[in-house]
């Protein structure tokens, strides 16, 4: 396996595969990812990978490949040489050679190795050209740590001299830089989804709806941000806020991919199928965290009613009106098999509270079969614990489908000023009153909630709401 020197460099724009070829794909370098459907897909089994054989190689395998090491190979240039935008363009560089080598000349035996050496080479070709402001030698001996002139970096180096095994994995690590509490929940979101996930800027843009230039001021800030920060896993001490940082920027992108908050679509694909990969990973890493296997549990068992969320033409179908045949019943057993393990490895948190009740939902066949009073119990225990208004106002839908529509009326009316006249206070408000027959008053309070709406489908069916009341 050849791997490309300094004379053949590159010099595509970062982000295209236009002289690749015929190559695999570049994981952040293509508007759109045709295989992650497959490979995200709430029941997927990423836990493991998957065996390449030289003879039955497909772009697609590679593909695979190249987005599972994107974020390792990063995270090794950033702990060696500690600049991470350089780091990143290097290792956007050794993807792309990767792409269109792989595929003639076969998968070396080390991917990740390869990948590593390639773009150190890259980047170390970068550093040693920036003449303008230091010499050379200058340039690298600066960015790069002391012990790193006798430790080679992750995945060189023979066991025992120095060299961390290849299987040890940076994107935890990659993860924490991405969520340092110097960046804004927004920021963190956004460099998560560059960094780990692999999304273009573009990407990140489209999902959050606004220009290409506007998000990439946004990430360039936050590189910026963290430029000098530490490349280690946070102290124990401080490990556990840490982490709970990290599993609420993958908590927050899959719920705006799940139900997107602007828009005219209800449901972003990509971005709730990119939070579950990512959560895999870091369960993958920390197996034995309750909190990890709880989140996942609550994203697979929710995603896996997108196919009855939506009509034929976009429309929204609420979950008691949703045709459960459609469910993925293999992302239910495991979601509901993850919800039950989260349970046994530790204190109850708030994510295996959540994945609980999403299994309590999921395991019901009719809507009329859903076991009401343990979610009550469930959602008394998830307050108890959080000051959420969305667990709260769970809670008061949970109130009424035991007690009654008044008693649950009587709960969203003590949310009211908490909430801040959120839109879906408004919708809760609209379907209870509904329940109880004071239709004129539902009627108001489905129009308000509209109103109160950017996503495009839910105005839609809040407004269709309204409207079949009035006739």
């Amino acid at each position: 396996m050849r791997e490309p020197g300094a004379g053949d460099r590159d010099r595509r724009p970062r982000g295209t595969l236009s002289a690749a070829g015929r190559g695999a794909r570049v994981p952040g370098a293509h508007p759109h990812h045709r295989r992650r459907d497959r490979l995200t897909r709430p029941g997927a089994d990423l836990d493991q990978e998957r065996p390449l054989s030289a003879d039955r190689t497909t772009d697609d395998d590679i593909e695979d490949l190249l987005r599972r090491h994107a974020p390792q190979v990063l995270g090794a240039l950033v702990r060696r040489y500690g600049h991470f935008d350089p780091a990143e363009d290097a290792v956007q560089e050794a993807l792309i050679a990767a792409a269109a080598q792989w595929p003639e000349d076969s998968v070396p035996e080390n991917p990740r190795g390869w990948l590593i050496r390639v773009a150190s080479r890259r980047l170390t070709d970068r550093l040693r050209s920036d003449e303008a402001r230091r010499r050379r030698e200058e340039t690298v001996a600066a960015l790069t740590p002391a012990d790193a002139f006798v430790a080679p970096p992750p995945g060189e180096g023979p066991a025992g001299l120095g060299g961390r095994a290849p299987s040890e994995d940076d994107t935890l690590t990659l993860l924490f830089l991405c969520c340092h509490p110097a960046l804004t929940p927004a920021a963190q979101i956004a460099l998560t989804l560059r960094a780990v996930g692999g999304l273009t800027t573009a990407e990140i843009a489209r999902a959050h709806l606004v220009e290409e230039a506007t998000m990439a001021q946004r990430i360039s800030r936050a590189k910026r941000a963290v430029r000098g920060a530490e490349f280690r896993r946070p102290e124990p001490e401080d490990r556990d806020r840490r982490l709970a940082a990290v599993l609420q920027v993958l908590y927050l992108i899959f719920n705006e991919g799940y139900t997107a908050t602007a828009g005219p679509d209800l449901h972003r694909t990509d971005l709730a199928r990119e939070a579950i990969r990512l959560t895999r990973s870091v369960r993958r890493l920390l197996p034995h965290e309750g909190r990890v296997t709880g989140l996942l549990a609550l994203m697979v068992l929710t995603e896996a009613r997108t196919p009855a969320r939506t009509g034929p033409d976009g429309e929204l179908i609420p979950l008691d009106e949703q045709d459960r045949a459609l469910w993925d019943r293999t992302a239910i057993a495991e979601g509901t098999a993850l919800a039950e393990e989260a349970l046994t490895q530790g204190p109850a948190g708030d994510y295996q509270l959540q994945a609980a009740i999403a299994a309590l939902h999921d395991e019901a066949g009719r809507a009329e079969d859903t076991d009401w009073p343990q979610i009550l119990a469930l959602y008394e225990l998830l307050v108890h614990r959080t000051p959420d208004p969305a667990a709260a106002l769970g809670r008061a839908v949970a109130v009424a489908m035991v007690h009654g529509p008044r008693a649950g009326l009587v709960e969203v009316d003590a949310l009211a000023g908490a909430s801040g006249g959120h839109y879906r206070v408004d919708a809760v408000r609209a379907h209870l009153l509904e329940r109880a027959g004071d239709h004129d008053a539902a009627r108001t309070a489905y129009l308000a909630a509209a109103d109160g709406t950017l996503s495009e489908p839910e105005a839609r069916y809040l407004r269709a709401r309204a409207d079949r009341l009035s006739t």
